[in-house]
């Protein structure tokens, strides 16, 4: 202990049997009680001029790092080469007597002195954007205003008011505005492709007419922009159905369900609710009734992101826009409806990672905003993995589209296919720009070519009712 402090300690000893109490805790029989409280601390006089140095070494640095980044940010490269001029200039006139050298500091000095007053008024502004709806279509264009209001005590030189848009900015000019006074500024955003695109912060933006000094004031105010893909309509995916309870047949057979199917002989295990007795009386031996299996009939619209399965990135448009015109229809029709895409795979784990993405599907509008976001991926799961892990998450599929590239082969095609069972109707929706609108039988399944998006409803009206059927025959 520091000879300089002053330390008080009190020894409280109880006797046995005794129980005391302090601030709410009890000392038990037999114990003993220690409490210590520094009451004086003094320092030496280098003590305390170390400590007020140190502080203030603090404050200045922390001073130096705030004007440093307020230099950053307020003196453009043209207000530099100014400062470099004027400092220069003064330089070389004091030191060398130069009457130009002194003109040209003093001019550079002053042009800076005249600059600062326009970078008043940034934080006088009150912004706000309002835009009439925050869903469009890929190449729609978006209009809208700004309204910026004088909220200061002073009239504010006029200004600029930059406003973000995705990747791109939109400059407004702000002219002179009095206290209390607001205008109001059309927004026109050009066509967007699909994607979901930030609007804002709004920046009020001061500078001088030369451009030598900038001042910034954002705002916190952000808009999130659903760029829906391009949709065609296309015809009710009813048709193809293997069984639903609309009436379809099926060609699987069980042994209980609605829709009566045939009489067969009885076999050990057979349930006895399902003899049928005047078959057994006429025959003399135990019948039993079969059904044709009823259920509900379960669509997938199953979607590659893979980026080496599409030769352009529009193709890759063109196939989202497919999934999503044949989705939203499903949606519509009040199907039951799985949207599944592969996710991104990171690469070092490619090849023993497997993963899908299944977006939300309960409403149109919720649906496009899930393809709104959905990106080609450099790494991620083959066309054929993505389909069997979809079958595994859903194995009562009566049909399924599988859109791709055309730099999916058909041999891909075929195993895409083949993840799914006999009684699944499957669909191949090939998305080329080059190619002929075509239907075609491949194998088990049958194979759309799409060269544009007003190619699908086209095929699906003429080819997609009969094609189907023949497909639900194959695999059957």
């Amino acid at each position: 202990m520091s000879p300089r402090q002053t330390t008080r300690a009190a020894y409280t000893a109880f006797p046995e049997g005794t129980t005391t109490t302090f601030g709410g805790m009890t000392a038990a029989e037999g114990t003993t009680t220690r409490r210590t409280q520094v009451t004086d601390r003094r320092r030496s006089g280098l003590v305390r001029a170390i400590v007020a140095t140190l502080t203030a070494a603090r404050a200045a640095q922390t001073g130096t790092a705030t004007a440093a980044s307020w230099l950053a940010r307020t003196v453009t490269p043209a207000g530099w080469l100014v400062v470099v001029l004027a400092t220069v200039g003064l330089t070389l006139g004091w030191v060398f007597g130069w009457v130009e050298a002194l003109v040209a500091g003093f001019a550079s000095l002053a042009l800076l002195v005249m600059s600062v007053p326009f970078l008043f008024g940034a934080r006088g502004y009150d912004v706000a954007v309002h835009l009439p709806h925050e869903r469009v279509v890929a190449g729609d264009p978006l209009d809208g205003q700004i309204a910026i209001r004088n909220v200061g005590a002073r009239t504010t030189l006029p200004g600029r008011v930059d406003l973000p848009v995705g990747q791109g900015l939109v400059e407004l000019g702000v002219p002179l505005l009095r206290p209390g006074h607001e205008t109001e500024q059309p927004v026109s955003i050009p066509a967007m492709r699909r994607g979901v695109i930030t609007v804002g912060p709004p920046t009020a933006v001061r500078t001088d007419p030369v451009g030598l000094l900038r001042h910034e004031h954002e705002w916190d105010e952000r808009h999130e922009i659903y760029v829906h893909p391009r949709t065609a309509v296309v015809p009710g995916t009813s048709a193809g159905m293997i069984r639903d309870l609309e009436g379809n047949p099926s060609r699987r057979i069980v042994d209980s369900d609605m829709s009566f199917h045939a009489i067969r002989e009885y076999v050990p295990g057979d349930a006895r609710r399902q003899i049928h007795w005047k078959s057994t009386a006429k025959t003399g031996r135990l019948m039993v009734r079969q059904f044709e299996e009823t259920r509900r009939s379960r669509l997938a619209v199953i979607l590659s992101l893979a980026e080496s399965e599409y030769a352009t990135d529009d193709e890759f448009e063109l196939a989202v826009s497919a999934a999503a015109s044949l989705a939203v229809q499903a949606v519509r029709d009040g199907r039951d409806i799985d949207v599944v895409t592969g996710s991104a795979i990171p690469k070092m784990v490619r090849g023993r990672m497997r993963s899908i993405e299944m977006l939300q599907a309960g409403t149109p509008r919720g649906l496009l905003d899930g393809f709104s976001r959905l990106n080609a991926l450099e790494s991620t799961m083959p066309l054929p993995e993505v389909c069997r892990l979809a079958v595994e998450a859903s194995d009562t599929l009566s049909l399924a589209f599988v859109i791709c590239g055309s730099q999916t082969t058909p041999r891909q095609l075929r195993q895409a296919a083949l993840a799914f069972s006999s009684a699944t109707a499957v669909v191949g929706v090939v998305c080329d720009e080059k190619a002929h609108p075509r239907t075609q039988p491949l194998g088990g399944l049958t194979v759309m070519t799409v060269g544009l998006l007003d190619d699908l409803p086209g095929l699906m009206l003429r080819g997609t009712q009969t094609s189907l059927m023949t497909g639900a025959g194959a695999t059957g």
